[in-house]
């Protein structure tokens, strides 16, 4: 796709603040000399067999798009895909619903969507969303000497997947559940005083795609200190005991060339940084003397694993990314 997007025309719009140069989170477009509208949109397969979590994962995952951008939600349009024959109009109402209870949580309002038939199940959000033009968190302007500060844990991918093979405790799941329908809207706002430089949120290429595509853009390094990352209770073992998820391959592929590990920690350890996530956590470049303040305004505000997970040096010429 980002082949595909390298190759059309450039547009030149001057009202265009944020457009697929960067691969960001969303899309940012100039109204007013002091309005700017925020658009994403994204879609999930059913990460669980419950019709309103499921609603209410999909709604918290596409929502956090607008949340990295600095933004504020405004008006949400359902993206549907569904097999109406084998699962009936129950099933549908339910996942719209608990969708419905996450964009009210949001302040966000509802204005419509698409459905189209499909053998799959998928369900997302089209989000508009409002910030202001000099005050967008982009993905690709982080700042040498940044420390990096995520705001939950990670490692729902292999939790997921661990549960399909009903390999997870019960426990486990409702945890990883509780961490994946929890909106970002709250450390979006408790970040903003502290005026992070740049923003991402880390959804489906794990934290290694992510903060690989933030120091490429900003033409930095990062180093990502592996043990202060947060974990999910469970996903660790999961790694351990031989689980992994169908696209750890494929995110490897993508950052091989770019990230390198320095920790002594066992392969399966390793395997976290390329868990795919949904519903994942903000990632903050902020500068140092603000770091600390942060993470526990950040803790006090109800994220409890937030944690200072690196920073940002100076591109040393051959990597990207450290951990």
């Amino acid at each position: 796709m980002s082949d595909l997007l390298d190759s059309l025309p450039p547009q030149n719009d001057p009202n265009l603040l944020v457009g697929m140069d960067t691969s960001d989170d969303a899309g940012v477009y100039r109204i007013a000399p002091e309005l700017a509208l925020v658009f994403t949109a994204d879609f999930i397969t059913p990460p669980v067999d419950d019709p309103h979590v499921f609603g209410q994962v999909a709604a918290a995952n596409a929502l956090s798009d607008v949340y990295a951008m600095g933004g504020k939600p405004l008006a949400c349009m359902n993206l549907v895909s569904f097999p109406s024959k084998q699962l009936g109009a129950d099933v549908l109402r339910g996942i719209v619903a608990g969708a419905f209870v996450k964009i009210r949580e949001a302040g966000a309002v509802l204005v419509g969507g698409h459905s189209t038939e499909d053998e799959e199940p998928k369900f997302g959000l089209a989000v508009t969303g409002t910030v202001h033009p000099g005050k967008i968190w982009r993905n690709s302007t982080a700042r040498v000497g940044d420390r990096l500060i995520l705001s939950k844990p990670i490692g729902s991918g292999v939790l997921f997947n661990g549960n399909r093979r009903r390999w997870l405790a019960a426990g486990d799941l409702d945890a990883c559940l509780a961490w994946v329908t929890q909106l970002n809207r709250v450390p979006a706002e408790t970040a903003a005083p502290y005026e992070p430089h740049a923003c991402t949120d880390i959804t489906g290429f794990g934290l290694a795609g992510h903060t690989y595509n933030m120091a490429r853009h900003a033409g930095v390094t990062f180093r990502v200190e592996l043990e202060r990352v947060p974990v999910m209770a469970g996903a660790l073992a999961m790694y351990r005991r031989g689980m992994t998820t169908g696209v750890n391959d494929s995110i490897r592929e993508l950052v091989r060339d770019h990230v390198r590990f320095e920790t002594r920690l066992p392969q399966w350890h390793r395997e976290i940084v390329y868990d795919p996530q949904t519903s994942g956590p903000l990632l903050f470049s902020v500068a140092a003397e603000r770091a600390d303040g942060l993470v526990a305004a950040l803790r006090q505000a109800g994220s409890p694993a937030a944690a200072q997970i690196g920073e940002v040096l100076p591109h040393d010429g051959a990597c990207l990314v450290y951990v």
